[in-house]
């Protein structure tokens, strides 16, 4: 298992029918991505997944707000995410233009929001 300053890395969602499957849970909104979060009911490690719809530039920039993310959950907001919880972040355009402390800031914030927002 890898860590990121002591704190373990979470896992990786793939597929499509698990990507769907957190669809259903809660959704967080914010200025720079949706976050959707679905408490599966173990206390396993937190997983993640990232997309980027078609609607949002060329594969470029949606792979670029890929990487841009991807960076932020594992320097910065690994240690925020709840066990047991999956993650999908659907990222938006403007996450290219802020800085990157910011969006490290709004990430592990809407990560350590309890509370959920809607369920979906």
């Amino acid at each position: 298992m890898a860590e990121a300053a002591g704190v373990p890395l979470p896992g990786r969602l793939k597929k499509r029918s698990e990507f769907l499957a957190v669809r259903r849970g809660t959704k967080r909104r914010g200025p720079l991505f949706l976050l959707e979060v679905l408490e599966r009911g173990d206390q396993g490690l937190p997983r993640f997944g990232i997309t980027v719809t078609k609607k949002v530039g060329n594969s470029v920039e949606r792979n670029r707000i890929r990487r841009r993310v991807r960076e932020a959950i594992r320097t910065h907001a690994a240690g925020d995410m709840s066990p047991g919880r999956d993650y999908v972040i659907v990222g938006r355009r403007d996450i290219l233009s802020v800085p990157f402390d910011a969006l490290k800031e709004e990430l592990s914030r809407r990560m350590r929001d309890n509370k959920p927002v809607r369920p979906g």
